[in-house]
This record gives C-alpha cells, structure tokens and sequence, in this order.
C-alpha cells in the first residue's frame, strides 16, 4: 500500500523559506511513471498545484509560483521536498505531496494526509 507523509514546521514567518518533506512508502519515487506533486489548499479556498517532480527527476513549476518555488527529492531516503521562498500570509495552507500520472494531479489522486502550514509573526 503506498502512502505519502508530509513533514515540516507549521510556522513559518514572513519573508522566509518554508520547507516541507514527503516521505514515501510502498513505491519507489524514481521507478514507474509517476509524478510526485506538491498542491496547497488555502482557507476558504480550491486546491492548488505548486509543482511536481518526475520519476525522471526533470521538475515543472506553476506559472504563479515558479519564481518562489523549489522541489527536489532524495532518492536514498525515497522522500522529496518543497521549498518556497520569500512567504507572506497568503502562502497559508494546507501542503499535501501527491502521486499521479499527469504533471498536474486530479482531485482523486494519491495524496497524504497533510500539514498545516501557517505564515506569521
């Protein structure tokens, strides 16, 4: 059974770098040919693709947030890892990491159960 966990502080202030970590178990991130995603949920808000990672390593980035946005794995560890920049309070959200077949996952793609990520002071 493949399951995704994301890891990472809750808090995170203003103007710096917010680092999240999604370890994988029961599947291989580098074997397949599957995405591994970031997406965020906002409150009061849809959910939202930040980027993914292929088995092949090669990365694509939302347009929105490309400028802000890093995503890089750790094949020995079968994790990988989101790291966005400069946040303010609207970078608030739930970060969940997901598994698909396309670049941008669907609603009913894998995902883990996700974390809380707040910007403030």
């Amino acid at each position: 059974q493949v399951q995704l966990q994301e890891s990472g502080p809750g808090l995170v202030k203003p103007s710096q770098t917010l680092s999240l970590t999604c370890t994988v178990s029961g599947d291989s991130i580098t074997t397949g040919y599957y995405y591994w995603s970031w997406i965020r949920q906002p409150p009061g808000k849809g959910l939202e693709w930040i980027g993914s990672i292929a088995y092949s390593g090669n990365t694509y980035y939302s347009p929105s947030l490309k400028s802000r946005t890093s995503i890089s794995w750790d094949t020995s560890k079968n994790q990988f890892t989101l790291q966005l920049t400069s946040v303010t309070p609207e970078d608030t959200a739930v970060y969940y990491c997901a598994r698909s077949l396309t670049v941008v996952p669907g609603v009913k793609a894998l995902r883990g159960q996700g974390t809380q990520v707040t910007v403030s002071l």
